[in-house]
């Protein structure tokens, strides 16, 4: 199945991007439903991350878009050479660590299959 993933917890897509219906994104609005997405679909096409994704049911900081991108990367076990993305957070660092988590594993993942 081929979709597109958009992981905000308040957000909607129109308020990222131009033209919305383009993307035909699937919505989710917290890490375990990222996860849980993706462990029941496969890995998306293409991934919009947010960071901060709120509180929890308890009051407490959710997990937030780092530790989605760090769940794909070691944990998911699918094979991601063929993921894109895109870091729609306001937080510029974290926003940075997103990028910079997923731009190496990619990078790695290209220099393996080269040698």
């Amino acid at each position: 199945m081929s979709y597109n993933l958009f992981l905000d917890d308040l957000r909607t897509v129109e308020m990222v991007y131009e033209r919305p219906t383009d993307y035909n994104f699937v919505v989710v609005r917290t890490y375990q439903a990222f996860v849980d997405y993706i462990t029941q679909h496969g890995l998306p096409d293409f991934i919009s991350f947010d960071n901060d994704l709120g509180l929890d049911a308890q009051g407490e900081v959710a997990p937030d878009g780092y530790a989605a991108a760090k769940w794909l990367v070691y944990q998911s076990g699918l094979d991601l050479t063929p993921l894109r993305y895109y870091v729609h957070s306001a937080n510029p660092v974290a926003a940075e660590q997103i990028r910079g988590l997923l731009d190496n594993y990619l990078q790695h993942l290209r220099n393996q299959s080269k040698g």
